[in-house]
Order: structure tokens, then sequence, then C-alpha cells
């Protein structure tokens, strides 16, 4: 911050005071050797799932920021491993892994860089251990294939109806009937939505698990909500600064349920009196 100058200070306290919920703020240059520069909200967990979690969130803000602008480089700082004292190896680890997760997914030519003070050697040879590591693993290249249920369409669409009476459309209704059925009057529909970008971010985080863990992690999972929030939700997915009006029960979160009954205890009927 120092090194860009007043101006840029001044302009980021200016942004921040006129938008204080944003989650990343894009600024000039000032008098780095950059084109733009952003501030990524972002805070340290001492829960270490919750910490790679948060530097994942991070990485896929700036990665998506930077396809937005048509950069074709970015520079990263060693987040967390300065005054918050976070774990060097794990924000290493993960920073490096899932910046490597996003340009295979994404097929996007970026040169990435990494600035780490002078002094800081463990983090210099941490870095070069992890980027060594990645380069031996380049061959193993995270192949993903959109689901044989979408649709194609040349619109800016978001929400599809789910055919009644086909494996899709049972499938979902049956395993909702496990803890619903008697509980409502019908299904007036079932929409399925086909945000790719979610998707691809959603099967990055999978892949993660079932390798890290040893097993497949993959659950049907509900979640109630007022119709008030489902476009947000389409649009912009869910993460943590979303809680809605039952979302703080056990702390600030997004909360969902594998028993759909229990969902369906949040979710607030419309002037409809759909759910």
């Amino acid at each position: 911050m120092k090194a860009a100058g007043r101006n840029i200070r001044t302009a980021y306290r200016e942004q921040c005071q006129k938008n204080p919920n944003s989650l990343i703020v894009s600024l000039p240059s000032g008098q780095l050797s950059c084109k733009q520069i952003f501030f990524v909200k972002w805070e340290p967990d001492p829960n270490e799932e919750f910490l790679r979690q948060s530097l994942v969130d991070f990485i896929w803000t700036v990665i998506q920021n930077i396809i937005s602008y048509k950069f074709t480089s970015v520079a990263f700082p060693a987040i967390g491993c300065g005054e918050h004292g976070c774990p060097v190896d794990l924000v290493v680890k993960t920073m490096v892994k899932e910046i490597k997760n996003q340009l295979k997914m994404r097929n996007i030519p970026l040169t990435v860089r990494f600035v780490i003070q002078p002094e800081r050697q463990n983090l210099y040879e941490e870095f070069s251990n992890q980027l060594w590591s990645v380069q031996e693993d380049a061959e193993t290249l995270i192949n993903y294939k959109l689901p044989s249920t979408w649709l194609q369409s040349t619109e800016n669409k978001l929400r599809f109806e789910v055919p009644y009476n086909t494996h899709e459309y049972n499938s979902i209704v049956n395993n909702f009937d496990q803890t619903m059925e008697e509980n409502y009057t019908s299904i007036i529909r079932i929409e399925r939505i086909q945000n790719e970008r979610w998707f691809l971010q959603y099967l990055a985080h999978s892949q993660e698990f079932d390798k890290r863990l040893n097993k497949a992690t993959e659950r049907r999972l509900y979640h109630g909500c007022p119709q008030s929030a489902v476009n947000s939700i389409i649009k912009d997915c869910f993460n943590r600064s979303f809680a809605g009006a039952h979302g703080t029960s056990y702390g600030a979160g997004v909360y969902f349920s594998s028993n759909a009954a229990y969902s369906d205890k949040f979710a607030e009927p419309d002037l409809n009196g759909e759910r």
C-alpha cells in the first residue's frame, strides 16, 4: 500500500467507507509497475480446514477478476504468513495448488508471480518446493465434463425445468420423498440450475476432497430459504456472508441437511403459498 502512493491509500479508504461490505476493491496502479491493484477482503481462521477454504475462495475471486479485465499476469503476496502467523506450509501449498487448478480448469494463459520479502527465506523455500511439485505433476490434468442432463442455450439462462417422469426427475423426487412424503400437497416443478462458473468451482473442491480423504464425499443436500434469497443463490452461489434469517443458529454460515423435512422448516411460502 505504501509503495503504491498516497493517492491510492486515500482512494482505498474512500472505497471502503463507500462500500464497506464489498468483497473486492479495484484501484489503478498508482506508483506500482502494474495495470491494476486488487484489494480482496480476507481474514485468517484458526481452524485449518476453514483457513484452507478461505484461501481457495481468495484465489478464485482474484482469478475471476483477472479474467474479466483480460489481464495476462498477476502477482500474489504470501497472504497470512506475516503478522497473522498462518502456517506457511498450509498457505503455500493451498495457494499453489488452487492456482494450478484454476488455470487448468479455465484453460487460460496466465503468468503468476509470488511476491516474497528477501528476508523470508523459509517462504521462498516452501514456494520453490511446491512449484517444483506442481511441475512434476503437470501431466495430471483436471478434466471435466458438464453433466449429460444439461441443456445448451444461447441465452444467458441459468434455470431449466426438469422434464416430468424422466430419470433425473424421478431420482430427485424419490430422494425428496424419503422424509417429505405426505408432508406436502404437490410438486409444482423441479428446476435444474446450470451455472457453469459455480459447477467448476464445486468440481475442483470435490476432486480435492476425494483425493485428500481417499473416499467419495458427495451427498445430496437440501437448503430451505425464502423466495427473496433464491435469485441471489442461483447467480452467486452460497458463501459465508449469506446467512439468511435462520443462518446463525450455530454461528455465521450457510446450513444444509440431508433431511429434506428439516430444511423444509426454513422454506418460507411466497405470496402464492409456494415454497
